[in-house]
């Protein structure tokens, strides 16, 4: 029998450890509370940013006059690393892609200068080398190439969804807006430098009417690093979660074989209306059809083709080049001056060989490094055994974080 001491002794010490206890788990609740208070502070500063936050180290805008040909246009996106330009023309002589009156104009006098009158991607182009809808003779387009290259570029303004209309955000737009509209297939905007808009209280949305001295382009890459390098102010939660989970995953899949011809695979590339497609192992089972874009879902991942890549090709070899087939054109394409030369930190496309992939349990932190470190604006999602089962776009990203800096500023 214990001692009425021992007995003392003995329940002060289990007071003690409870109360060593309780003391930790207040600890542990207060550091948990200070860690959710920096998150959320952090998130905060993050949503007070601005678009001009962002365009900091950017360059002066590239550009091309109206009068350009195609090919003098590709020659411009490949010295400068870009994938589309906007069009300048004189001014009062045009009507803006989208009804667009968008001026660069003097800053002293305010005498407009020139008016840009559209916006030019490779998708354009691509989608003027491939032909007409009518067209199924590839040897017509092969025959037609330099002819093709030959036109105006005002001449194709157009094609693409991007080149219908122009964009601009005001450099006072917060990043929240800037990423909503990113998040919705815009994949760049014009930024003036000094915007004639005086407007305190900027509007979610683009603008269609801008002057200003000079602009400046901001991409969905350049947002993606930019929250990328501001990764910790961003719910370490919301990094750590997976890409299905978030719901980043488009799971609709179009993709050629790896039969498919190049001449082919562009035409595919206009009808979807897509920059890249993957490339998927023909089926020894059904019999596809290898000049029609098909169901990738669930198919042996092989490649890439993006319009990117015919930016790295010089046009008189192009040519020759048609009627091999895509996979092909694409491991060949790798070894090109003009394609190696175009691999640096810009606003690229599929910058090497290698097939960037993730898994739907990925998390969203492992998707954002490597879009960013392989330059690419998708990334395939395949399971274990390399089918293809889905794609995480840029705007599929700006989308997830841009959901979470908006419920994390409403707690």
């Amino acid at each position: 029998m214990l001692s009425s001491s021992t007995f003392s002794h003995y329940t002060s010490s289990i007071k003690k450890h409870q109360l060593r206890k309780i003391g930790n788990m207040q600890n542990q609740l207060k550091d948990h509370n200070h860690t959710v208070q920096m998150q959320h502070s952090n998130s905060m500063k993050l949503n007070e940013k601005k678009v001009k936050d962002l365009m900091v180290n950017k360059k002066r805008l590239v550009e091309i006059p109206y009068t350009a040909s195609l090919a003098q246009t590709m020659n411009t996106l490949v010295a400068n690393k870009v994938v589309a330009v906007p069009v300048a023309a004189p001014p009062s002589q045009w009507i803006g892609a989208g009804g667009s009156m968008i001026v660069e104009a003097d800053k002293q006098t305010g005498a407009v200068r020139k008016h840009y009158i559209g916006m030019v991607t490779m998708l354009d182009i691509v989608a003027h080398i491939a032909g007409d809808d009518h067209l199924s003779n590839s040897d017509y387009v092969i025959e037609d190439l330099d002819q093709r290259m030959s036109v105006p570029v005002s001449s194709i303004i157009g094609h693409s969804f991007e080149g219908l209309s122009l964009w601009t955000l005001n450099p006072n737009t917060s990043l929240l807006d800037c990423m909503e509209v990113l998040s919705k297939g815009v994949h760049r905007a014009m930024v003036p430098t000094d915007s004639q808009i005086e407007n305190t209280n900027i509007s979610a949305g683009v603008e269609l009417v801008e002057s200003s001295s000079s602009y400046q382009m901001l991409t969905q890459m350049d947002v993606l690093r930019f929250l990328k390098d501001h990764s910790n102010e961003i719910q370490s939660t919301l990094l750590s979660r997976t890409v299905q989970d978030l719901g980043a995953i488009t799971e609709r899949i179009y993709a050629i074989t790896d039969r498919t011809k190049l001449i082919d695979a562009i035409k595919c590339l206009k009808a979807a209306m897509l920059n890249a497609l993957p490339i998927v192992r023909a089926s020894d089972v059904c019999e596809d059809d290898h000049k029609q874009h098909i169901n990738g879902r669930c198919r042996k991942l092989v490649g890439t083709i993006s319009v990117t890549d015919l930016r790295g090709c010089y046009i008189h070899t192009l040519k020759s080049w048609l009627g091999i087939s895509a996979l092909a054109f694409t491991e060949q394409i790798a070894t090109s001056p003009l394609y190696t030369a175009s691999d640096t930190p810009n606003d690229i496309g599929n910058s090497t060989r290698e097939l960037v992939t993730c898994y739907a349990d990925s998390t969203l932190s492992e998707v954002i490094d490597k879009a960013v470190a392989k330059h690419v604006h998708r990334v395939w999602v395949v399971d274990q055994e390399g089918l293809l089962i889905g794609v995480v776009s840029l705007s599929d990203v700006i989308r997830v974080i841009r959901q979470s800096m908006l419920t994390d500023s409403d707690a």
